[in-house]
């Protein structure tokens, strides 16, 4: 039997192997705790938390002050999409020595011209046929109503006209919601005519004094801020005329190919379907699925199943030659966007603006996407993982821009690699990594050439943190080189 001194003295040397196992006096040890990589993690996923919350609060923002001032921005949305149109004649017209109103004018009269031409061919034919169609609709249902009454289905009368009448509810719901999805973008104006008579104004203006723009907003935000301006803006009219210019003419072909057809098949209101068609073009997806509809509609309601289904197979036909062919081929340089992107940006732009949201959701996401291709161009001048002379720049504010930022990226670089020969310097010294290579870790040290003036502009304040910073590494290390002592 063992005496208590003996139990004690077994014990305490069973605590000594334990912290011994626990490699406490290893100052360099081989693991660490657990606590810090958790710790690591909830550090990197708060960081992002409050990025991603940023990023909410600046999207609230944006959307409530688009809900609040969208009376005032509608006019000059519309004004600046009509202008990507009118803009090449009028710039014609004045470099031939035209005068900028007299240019302008012209451009805007020839404009509305064709499309009060449009509407006074449309709209008689829709006025003469639309009684007609109602006719032959009502007939058609009854037909229907009496096709289904009879074998093999032998429906019940009430059952059908029950049916019938949810049907008619439905329709002039869906009738009414499309209505308030038309207006809701000018709800909130005056009236129509006023919203149209800003329009006109202000296209007159930006046609007009439209090339003294960029110039203005150089003198404004100085040198460095005005080239980035110049180049994003430029960027971003030139994105937004060529997808205009390419919708314009994917749904020109569509229109034509649909009209044509529908001519030769026999359908009533060929030519007002063909308008509807063009102009629903310009609401990806949504819009050609609507337009075909409607034709297939009124090709059943007029002329019967075997019509429509004629129209339902040409309709299908140019719809996938222009999604395969001429929409890549026209679009692909002019916006370069995912078509899963521009569905999300129709159905978004549809969801909060209405129709006018959906039409013009396109056009707001090519302009973010320009604006972030931007962004990654300057960075990867930045990193030296392209040289400006590699990025395609539109103008030659852009070009000087990006060469600044190739040499600013190369004073970032030698600052990089200072730091990290300092640190792997220092943690050799204090004898933690013996095996630290700062050749292989942090490339070789760089070509010792005079700095351009530019260049020590920018490394006086980097070297005055570097010093601090090195400063407080000093006295860390020496603190803890005492402590080990």
């Amino acid at each position: 039997m063992s005496t208590p001194s003996e139990k004690y003295e077994s014990d305490s040397s069973e605590k000594e192997r334990d912290v011994a196992a626990l490699s406490l006096d290893d100052p360099v040890a081989d693991q660490i705790d657990r606590s810090v990589v958790v710790g690591s993690w909830l550090k990197q996923v708060a960081m992002w938390a409050l990025r991603a919350l940023i990023i909410a609060v600046a999207a609230y923002a944006l959307w409530f002050l688009l809900s609040t001032f969208w009376v005032g921005l509608l006019p000059i949305i519309l004004a600046l999409i009509v202008c990507t149109v009118l803009a090449p004649p009028t710039t014609w017209m004045r470099r031939r020595g035209m005068p900028s109103v007299l240019a302008a004018l012209i451009s805007i009269l020839l404009f509305f011209g064709a499309l009060g031409a449009i509407v006074a061919v449309v709209a008689p034919d829709i006025a003469r046929q639309s009684q007609v169609l109602y006719l032959q609709a009502l007939e058609g249902i009854q037909r229907l109503q009496l096709w289904a009454q009879g074998p093999p289905l032998n429906l019940n009368g009430e059952d059908l006209d029950n049916v019938l009448n949810d049907l008619v509810s439905w329709v002039q719901d869906q009738a009414g919601a499309i209505a308030g999805g038309v207006v809701t973008g000018l709800s909130t104006a005056t009236s129509l005519v006023i919203t149209l008579f800003m329009v006109v104004v202000l296209v007159i203006f930006f046609l007009k004094d439209g090339h003294l723009f960029l110039p203005w907003v150089r003198s404004v935000m100085g040198r460095r801020g005005g080239w980035h301006a110049t180049e994003l803006l430029t960027r971003s009219w030139t994105t937004l005329g060529g997808y205009i210019r390419a919708q314009a003419i994917v749904s020109a072909v569509d229109a034509l190919a649909i009209g044509l057809g529908l001519w030769a098949i026999g359908v009533p209101m060929a030519f007002t379907l063909a308008v509807i068609t063009f102009v629903a073009g310009f609401v990806p997806y949504v819009g050609a699925i609507t337009a075909g509809a409607l034709a297939v509609l009124v090709a059943l309601v007029s002329l019967g199943f075997t019509e429509a289904l004629l129209v339902l197979i040409l309709i299908v036909a140019v719809q996938q030659l222009e999604g395969n062919i001429l929409s890549p081929l026209l679009q692909s340089r002019a916006m370069n966007l995912h078509p899963v992107i521009v569905l999300i940006s129709v159905v978004v732009g549809g969801g909060l603006f209405g129709l006018v949201g959906a039409f013009l959701a396109v056009p707001a996401a090519a302009m973010i996407a320009v604006a972030f291709r931007y962004l990654l161009d300057i960075t990867s001048l930045q990193a030296g993982e392209k040289k400006a002379a590699e990025i395609e720049f539109i103008t030659p504010e852009g070009l000087a821009t990006g060469r600044v930022n190739e040499e600013h990226g190369r004073v970032l670089r030698q600052r990089w690699r200072e730091d990290g020969e300092f640190f792997a310097t220092a943690a050799r010294e204090y004898g933690q990594y013996d095996d630290v290579d700062v050749a292989e870790d942090v490339g070789p040290p760089p070509a010792k050439t005079a700095p351009s003036p530019r260049a020590e502009g920018v490394r006086r304040p980097a070297t005055k943190l570097l010093r601090r910073g090195g400063d407080a590494v000093e006295r860390l290390l020496d603190s803890r080189r005492n402590r080990r002592k």
